[in-house]
Parts: C-alpha cells; sequence; structure tokens
C-alpha cells in the first residue's frame, strides 16, 4: 500500500509539473520567472517586462457570445429566383460576439446626437450621418408620416433604424468601438470625462493607442513595474477589438442557431429558419400558431385581420419582438433585412477561403507626413493608405462573361478589373451590372418580404450608398483567444 501511495503521489506531482491541473497564467506559469529565458517578471532591475495574465473578454455591451464551428452555408431549398449565387459549402466560422438585436432608432439618435454635439462647426458631419427618411416615401402610398416619425418619435424607439446605408452602418461601428473604449477608460479611472473633445483632440481608440489623444490622466493610472504611471498599451488587454458589420458566413452561422440542435458532433435536425422546423407558425401549446417573425404573409397581408394580428407589426417591430433563437439573438429573420461586411460575388461559395470565409479584403497602413508622424483627419481619425485591394481577387474567369456585340476582351488592358467582367455602362438603354467592388450583401428577409427571403442562406445586395425602408444592420466583435468561451 505504502509502495502504491507512492507511485500515486509521484504521478500527481508530474501531472501538476506539466500543467495537467488548471491552467497556467502566463508564459512564466506560476513561478513569475520567463520559460524561454529564466528571468523574473516585472523586475525592474532587468527593465520590468511584464507577464500576461489570464485573460477573459470581457462581453461588450449589447453583444452575446456566439460559439463557432463548422455548418454548410448556402441555399438549403428550392433556389427560386435561379440565381445560383449561394451554393451549398462546409465552412468553419470562428468565435464570435454579435448584438442580439438590431440597431435600434433609439441607438442611432445617440450617435447623431454625440455627431452634432462634438462636431458643431462642421454640419455635413452630422449629415452625412443622417438616415434617409425619405426611403418610407411611394408614389402610390400614403407613408408620409413615417418620414416625419419613424426616426425621432419615442413610439418608434425600441424599432430598427432604417434608410442607413452601407457605409453609414460601418461609420456606425467604429463610432461605437471609441465610445465603448473610451468608457472601459473612464470607469478604470484611467481617463477622464471629457464632454468638451471636439476637433481633432476626439477620443479614438487609435489615436489614443497611438499617445495622440490629449485627455486628463485620471488617478488610477495603469502602472509599470517600478510603479511609474504609462500609457495604456493593446497589450494591456483593457480595450476591447473593434465592433463592426458581420461577415455574411457569420451573419448566416449566427442566424442558423445550430448550437441547439446538436448531438456531440451530430446535427440532428435541418433548420430551414432559425427556428426549429420548417414551420412559420409556433407549435408550442402556449402559443401555438403565432407567427415566429414579422414578414409579408401574401399578397397585401402584411399584419392579418383585427383581432388577429398574424405577427403584431404593420411596419416593422421592436427589435426584440417574438422569440429568439439558440444563440439568443432576435429577429435574425424577418422584421428588416441587415447589411453584411461582404461585398457581393455571384460565384463567391466558390472562391472563398474554408474557414472565415469573406470577399471584401483591402488591406491598409496609417498614413504618415513627411517627418513620419502619424496624419489624422479634421475629425481626429487617423488617415489610412490603401496598399492592397483584394475585393476583386481570384473572381471567376472574365471569358465566361457574355457580351453582345464586337467588344473585344483581347484589346482590354485589364481584363480582370470588375468594370469589364461585369459591364457598367452609363449610357443610356445600355445594360449594365449592379456588381461592382461598391455591391454589398444584405440578409435576413423584412416586414416586406415573401417567407423565401426569411431562409438565412439566401442573398441579395445593393450598392453601399443606398438604402431602403426595410434594411437595418447590427453588429459583430472578434473574438480573442479561446473559442469556447472559457
Amino acid at each position: 500500500m505504502k509502495f502504491r501511495s507512492l507511485m500515486l503521489f509521484g504521478l500527481a506531482a508530474l501531472m501538476a509539473g506539466c500543467g495537467l491541473f488548471g491552467k497556467g497564467t502566463g508564459g512564466g506559469g506560476g513561478t513569475g520567472t520567463s520559460h524561454s529565458t529564466g528571468w523574473e517578471f516585472g523586475d525592474p532591475k532587468n527593465g520590468g517586462f511584464q507577464k500576461d495574465e489570464n485573460y477573459a473578454q470581457e462581453t461588450g455591451p449589447g453583444l452575446v457570445f456566439i460559439q463557432g464551428g463548422t455548418f454548410t452555408m448556402g441555399r438549403v431549398e428550392q433556389d427560386v429566383m435561379y440565381d445560383w449565387n449561394n451554393v451549398p459549402r462546409r465552412v468553419t466560422v470562428a468565435s464570435f460576439y454579435m448584438d442580439e438585436s438590431e440597431v435600434s432608432n433609439l441607438d442611432y439618435r445617440e450617435y447623431l446626437f454625440w455627431v452634432r454635439r462634438v462636431y458643431p462647426s462642421t454640419p455635413e458631419k452630422y449629415k452625412t450621418a443622417l438616415p434617409d427618411t425619405l426611403v418610407w416615401r411611394e408614389e402610390l402610398a400614403y407613408n408620409e408620416p413615417y418620414i416625419t416619425n419613424y426616426l425621432r418619435h419615442p413610439a418608434y424607439g425600441d424599432y430598427p433604424v432604417v434608410g442607413v446605408s452601407w457605409k453609414q452602418a460601418d461609420a456606425y461601428a467604429k463610432w461605437r468601438t471609441d465610445r465603448v473604449n473610451e468608457k472601459i477608460l473612464i470607469d478604470k479611472g484611467i481617463i477622464v470625462a471629457d464632454n468638451t473633445q471636439s476637433g481633432q483632440n476626439v477620443f479614438t481608440t487609435e489615436t489614443y493607442l497611438a499617445g495622440m489623444y490629449q485627455g486628463t490622466e485620471g488617478k488610477k493610472p495603469l502602472k509599470d513595474a517600478a510603479g511609474t504611471a504609462r500609457k495604456i498599451r493593446w497589450e494591456d488587454g483593457l480595450l476591447l477589438p473593434n465592433y463592426r458589420l458581420p461577415t455574411e458566413a457569420e451573419w448566416e452561422y449566427a442566424a442558423l442557431g445550430l448550437v441547439g440542435n446538436t448531438e456531440d458532433e451530430l446535427l440532428s435536425d435541418r433548420k430551414l429558419y432559425p427556428w426549429k422546423g420548417s414551420h412559420l407558425r409556433d407549435n408550442e401549446k402556449k402559443t401555438k400558431g403565432q407567427m415566429m417573425a414579422n414578414f409579408t404573409r401574401g399578397r397585401g397581408d402584411l399584419m392579418g385581420m383585427a383581432g388577429a394580428l398574424n405577427d403584431n407589426a404593420d411596419i416593422t417591430a421592436p427589435v426584440m419582438s417574438y422569440d429568439p433563437n439558440d444563440y439568443g439573438l432576435y429577429c435574425m429573420a424577418g422584421n428588416v433585412n441587415e447589411w453584411v461586411s461582404d461585398v457581393y460575388r455571384p460565384l463567391s461559395s466558390n472562391d472563398v477561403a474554408e474557414f472565415q470565409p469573406f470577399r471584401g479584403n483591402t488591406f491598409t497602413k496609417y498614413k504618415t507626413d513627411g517627418d513620419g508622424k502619424l496624419v489624422r483627419n479634421e475629425f481626429g481619425e487617423l488617415v489610412k493608405d490603401t496598399i492592397a485591394d483584394y475585393r476583386n481577387f481570384n473572381d471567376g474567369d472574365y471569358k465566361s462573361q457574355v457580351i453582345e456585340g464586337n467588344f473585344d476582351w483581347n484589346a482590354q488592358k485589364d481584363k480582370t478589373k470588375t468594370s469589364n467582367m461585369y459591364i457598367q455602362s452609363t449610357k443610356e438603354g445600355q445594360f449594365s451590372s449592379l456588381v461592382s467592388d461598391n455591391a454589398r450583401i444584405y440578409k435576413g428577409g423584412s416586414w416586406k418580404d415573401r417567407p423565401y427571403w426569411l431562409v438565412p442562406g439566401t442573398r441579395r445586395y445593393k450598392p453601399e450608398i443606398e438604402s431602403a425602408s426595410d434594411l437595418g444592420f447590427r453588429c459583430a466583435m472578434t473574438r480573442v483567444g479561446s473559442p469556447d468561451g472559457l
């Protein structure tokens, strides 16, 4: 027995030494020394290099965690539009975060309020951010009240913002990143809230990390190993990654919510919509027969009959309406369509990567002046130069474009240019494709759509500067570190 006890003790010691009992706290484990050099971490005598502590990403305001995995992206039913632009393909999506609901009018009005307050002398900044309320106007419909009321009246505060272009949604996401990170630093006492910031001295995450934000330091600055206050670095892990528009793959994966119908790695049921099954009405006993989303049931039937409104929404509905899917996301089908970050191509499923598929990469670097200093624009934002544009990378075969007439491909200097592959004609009466480097995808179906568009695999597109009365958005955020959320 004594021999057996000694063996068990030795085995336990060996396992502990290998890190099998619990997780380490950084490169030096729990000893406070470097695993690779043996030098002490945080010792001012040797420079004070500090180790990484256990890091757990905080969930940003409004977000829910989406555990990644593999799924079949694309069409799961007959392609009734015969576009053949969403052929099924198995891909893997990394874990990420997504807004539990669409961005509401109240959310967006907070953004507008901030822009007007911080840039009073540049009204064009405010005008650029304003949604187009005229999207409600139709030649043969009385929608004028929505033009005045939908964005600004408190009755619609919890309804999804519409009339927002892709460019405006992208700008909102960048603004939201900066406000969330600014609040984190204020709450930790690292900086002092400054409601007078304006012009170039406006807090942005990028300018703060570059040491260009001239705000007031707080009473609890971060300190180095010698106890001296220092600037925050990205390596400290205090600031959150960017809010952004989700990729098409992320959006579709999150909408399906397959986490709720799997057993180990087996998919027990294939979903047609974000909820279980292939029906549009609830089959639970208490709520049997109620609509699962806000959509158009048939010609001229947008909400049912008085006394029995089938989805209780004539136009949009509040963003937290109906039951959430298994990830806790509301209105991933119906209510409003939602912008995603991808550039549209009909054959993207044939081209994109198996891991984190995305078309739309433009690689940038910070612009510097003649002295090597970073350049800011009039709004205090760092200016970037595009060094590579892959929106059109490997986009099929230019010879597959059928063109009538005497158009000579061999005479073109750049045969793979988008304007050549997808004809862009400004002449009246001539054919012009809507496909371009500025055509962005939107998904999800809306209050104006038939059930076909509620299927997550369906996809449509618009120029990134256009908007509509049934098109909104929600934000996402990258997950750093462990994909399982532990």
